[in-house]
């Protein structure tokens, strides 16, 4: 690698790293070039992406943004696992490191706070923005669907008293 494609690298990380909802560190220590593009294909599918970057650079491109805490997790083989949706990143990256023992979830950052491993997996455990805002179209639409019920309840009780009379009536 040339300087400039590492100053091109860092600057991307850089905008990367100022941009994207949550940032996962992970060991990659003796994980197969199979493994590496399983996760790749999982985060591409969940709208995020993984880079492979010297430690080095990869602490040239946290100066200057809110994830500057992270420099200390930069130490050995790691890669950078990150998505625009906080949630991605920390979901796929738990589901993965389940079975795989080489990948090693080190800690990460969501905007200012710093997480360690186990911060990543809580993190994964909560609910995807997409589940989210399915959860509160839910909760909005159901008192509109409750309203409508009770508006129609009281015709449909009337009709039924009418319907019961006059099928007494004819019955008499």
């Amino acid at each position: 690698m040339d300087k400039a494609e590492k100053r091109e690298l860092v600057t991307m990380l850089n905008t990367v790293f100022k941009r994207t909802g949550a940032v996962v560190v992970a060991k990659n220590a003796g994980m197969t070039v199979a493994d590496m593009e399983t996760l790749r294909v999982k985060m591409r599918a969940a709208g995020g992406s993984v880079k492979v970057a010297k430690n080095r650079l990869a602490k040239l491109a946290l100066q200057g943004t809110d994830l500057e805490h992270m420099q200390g997790l930069f130490t050995g083989p790691t890669l950078v696992v990150y998505a625009d949706d906080p949630i991605a990143a920390p979901k796929v990256c738990t589901e993965f490191a389940k079975g795989k023992d080489k990948f090693v979830i080190l800690g990460g950052g969501m905007g200012r706070t710093a997480l360690d491993a186990e911060g990543v997996k809580a993190l994964a455990t909560l609910p995807s923005l997409d589940e989210l805002r399915a959860k509160i179209a839910g909760i909005i639409t159901q008192p509109a669907a409750r309203l409508a019920q009770m508006v129609a309840a009281p015709g449909a009780s009337l009709a039924r008293v009418i319907k019961a009379n006059a099928d007494k009536d004819q019955a008499a």
